[in-house]
């Protein structure tokens, strides 16, 4: 039987909330043995922490997969009433932040838990007041995570009221593969969080190749935040950032340039993924995305 106090718990629970178990504990530990022992004896593996915190947020957040595994074979996956009714995968449990399993594992860039993780009905989308698994992915620059999360549906623009979109957190990062492969796969490169674009943050991190990537993108160089301020105004002048800046705001762009924005806004990001994801026209991928 577990130690600790279990108290009932109240709407979006999963199980109990307890202190920390033996569970774990082996799984912060990475002890599989220990861990293995406890299931056969009879442990929950669902119980969770007073930050409701269970053993699978752990072990997603640590890569420890083969805990994970081990946590998916004893239940950790299975389906649970929720108060309204509906069926609930507690693999998909949220933690005091609104994080789930998905998220703690695309957080620690452990790709083999989120492939586990997305195998046993992780949803890539889930209905949280807090930063995506995509957002996640996005912090830590893991494109490999990024990649496969994209592929399975994962929403472009959801949306964080800290963060804003996964594209957002890319350039605040700032991780240029990790903005290009979001743009590539459609992202709206002129969403705001609070009027401020991506754009607004390559300029204040003082990425060049940030700037000019988001531009080649069709990149509003006259956007203002809410304060009014225009992307040249986070730099400073005479920097490269802001050379940068005030050569596309005095330059009209190039005929090609308005083509290609046309064209993609006329593909859709679908389209777009797809003639990425097959790599197909390589001509007409090398059009939409460069001069």
């Amino acid at each position: 039987m577990e130690s600790g106090r279990a108290v009932q718990r109240g709407m979006g629970d999963i199980s109990f909330w307890a202190e920390r178990t033996p569970v774990h504990e082996a799984v912060k530990e990475g002890e599989i043995l220990k861990l293995k022992q406890l299931i056969e004896n009879g442990a929950c593996v669902n119980l969770v922490t007073v930050d409701s915190i269970t053993p699978l947020h752990e072990a997603s957040l640590r890569g420890q997969i083969q805990c994970v595994q081990m946590l998916l074979a004893a239940g950790a996956q299975c389906k649970k009433e929720s108060v309204h009714f509906q069926s609930v995968p507690q693999v998909d449990a949220r933690n005091i932040d609104g994080s789930t399993p998905l998220c703690d594992a695309c957080a620690a860039g452990s790709i083999e838990c989120v492939k586990l993780l997305l195998s046993h009905g992780a949803s890539v989308n889930p209905l949280l007041f807090a930063a995506s698994p995509l957002h996640e992915a996005c912090m830590i620059g893991s494109v490999e995570c990024m990649k496969l999360l994209i592929d399975v549906g994962a929403n472009l623009e959801s949306y964080d009221c800290h963060f804003g979109t996964p594209l957002h957190v890319a350039c605040a990062r700032p991780h240029v593969d990790c903005a290009k492969l979001l743009l590539n796969a459609g992202a709206n490169v002129n969403s705001a969080k609070l009027h401020e674009t991506a754009l607004h943050l390559a300029a204040k991190t003082k990425n060049v190749d940030l700037i000019k990537l988001l531009i080649d993108y069709g990149a509003n160089v006259y956007a203002q935040d809410n304060r009014g301020r225009l992307p040249l105004d986070y730099t400073q002048s005479g920097s490269p950032s802001s050379a940068c800046l005030e050569y596309y705001q005095r330059m009209p762009l190039s005929l090609s340039h308005h083509c290609r924005m046309v064209l993609r806004k006329a593909l859709g990001p679908q389209k777009l993924h797809v003639i990425h994801q097959l790599n197909i026209a390589p001509r007409l991928i090398n059009y939409l995305c460069y001069d």
